[in-house]
This record gives C-alpha cells, structure tokens and sequence, in this order.
C-alpha cells in the first residue's frame, strides 16, 4: 500500500474539499496564534479569538480562497497587515 502511495506520488494525494479542509486549520491556526500571542504581547486564549474573529481567518476556513496553501507566516502577516490597516478584533 505505501509502494503504492509513493509510486503514484502526486496522484494519489486526496482532492482538498470543503467538506476535509478542517484536516489541514488545527497545526496552521496554532502556530499562528503562537505567533499573534507572542508578537502582541496577549494570552494565547485572547489571541485565539483575535485570530477567530478576524478576516484572514474567515479567508482560511473557505477551501476555495485557496489561503490553506499558505503557511504560518503568510498567515501571521495578512492578520498583522489586517490589524494595521485598522480591523478592531
């Protein structure tokens, strides 16, 4: 089965759906928190809600924004252009 999964190598990764895209948010969504947490100087709970609550997040959750290809970074950086261009979380 793993031979299988090797050989067919890019075929054989399943389609991201809506319906699977919650597979992909928990590792993405807690280091970015982490990092909303340490760069704004809150608690991780405060900062989980910032990062709920906002726009970057709302793009993250639609698989056909297509946003879940970016990494923590990436994310970390929209939230924080989206909180310097003045969202109130």
């Amino acid at each position: 089965m793993i031979e299988e999964f090797v050989k067919g190598g890019a075929d054989m990764m399943p389609e991201v759906t809506q319906d699977n895209l919650y597979l992909l948010l928990p590792g993405k969504i807690t280091a970015v928190v982490k990092m909303i947490s340490s760069h704004w100087n809150v608690p991780y709970l405060k900062a989980l809600s910032m990062f709920y609550q906002s726009k970057t997040y709302r793009n993250l959750e639609h698989e056909a924004s297509k946003w879940w290809h970016l990494g923590p970074v990436a994310l970390f950086e929209e939230f924080n252009t989206e909180r310097k261009n003045g969202a109130k979380i």
